[in-house]
């Protein structure tokens, strides 16, 4: 009798699971629409010629005809190569900048010992309580006052650092047992070498986090590049896409815009789908003590 109810109760946790997991899987599966759709959306509108977009009164899902002419009006119409190339500038550079400044950051706060550190580092995590508008009005009157606007110099400067990448950095950092820094001392090892050859080699996934979600960010910058530059010569393609908008293809022509803007969104995917577990294993590392 015991055997006969431990099947059905077997059974019947059996089926709970199997019901659990379908529930789920089709909620994920509603997510994953809702989420990727206006991407497909994005790629189906730019393979669509101009006459079958604005012909159709009831948007179709699908096409018939695919055709890469909106490409080619991406890159011949507007200087969108000159926005690339910029846009790669700026996000190597500030990238390069901002890894030297943090990992320097990080390792003063994580294995140096000076008075006033834990004042000094209480008002660096201060900083990221204050709202972002003040930040940029600060950073545009002062790149202003330096005749920076309509330089890569000043695009570049205000985002060479960035508190909480010198937070998590350090947290990672402080995971690394003291006894190493230690015995490397009494070996007679500079700082800046037990820098080089045991932190950086041993936080490298934090690092590629960090390197990777900065790239993003760039690439993604907008806002502070639409302030300091009104030179195309200077535009990325954040802020290039809206010049491209307004005084390139014409607002009625959405097929060529989803083709730029697909072209513009490609690498961040690709970056971000070839390097996801690095991200994941790297925030993961940097939250965690012991």
């Amino acid at each position: 009798m015991n055997e006969l109810e431990n099947k059905k109760i077997e059974e019947k946790a059996r089926t709970s699971e199997k019901v659990r997991k379908a529930v789920m899987y089709s909620l994920l599966t509603v997510w994953a629409i809702l989420v990727l759709f206006p991407f497909y959306w994005m790629i189906l509108s730019s393979i669509k010629s101009y006459g079958s977009y604005n012909s159709e009164y009831i948007p179709k899902f699908f096409t018939l005809s695919p055709t890469l002419e909106n490409y080619v009006t991406a890159f011949t119409a507007v200087p969108l190569a000159r926005y690339f190339f910029n846009t790669l500038i700026f996000t190597v550079v500030t990238t390069a900048l901002m890894m030297i400044v943090v990992i320097l950051s990080a390792f003063a706060f994580a294995r140096l010992d000076f008075k006033g550190k834990d004042i000094v580092f209480s008002l660096f995590l201060s900083l990221m309580m204050i709202p972002n508008e003040l930040v940029i009005i600060t950073n545009y009157v002062t790149i202003t006052n330096l005749n920076m606007r309509n330089t890569f110099m000043g695009l570049i400067l205000p985002s060479v650092t960035s508190v909480f990448y010198i937070y998590l950095l350090k947290e990672n950092f402080e995971q690394i047992p003291e006894n190493l820094y230690k015995a490397a001392k009494v070996d007679g090892t500079s700082d800046f070498r037990y820098l080089w050859k045991v932190m950086i080699p041993i936080s490298k996934p934090t690092l590629v986090t960090i390197t990777i979600l900065k790239v993003i960010e760039c690439w993604n910058s907008y806002v502070w590049p639409r302030l300091i530059t009104d030179d195309q010569n200077y535009f990325l393609v954040s802020n290039g896409i809206q010049e491209i908008r307004e005084n390139g293809f014409g607002r009625e022509n959405v097929p060529a815009m989803m083709a730029a803007v697909v072209v513009i969104s490609v690498p961040l995917v690709v970056l971000f789908l070839v390097f996801r577990h690095k991200i994941m294993e790297g925030v993961a590392r940097g939250g965690t003590k012991g």
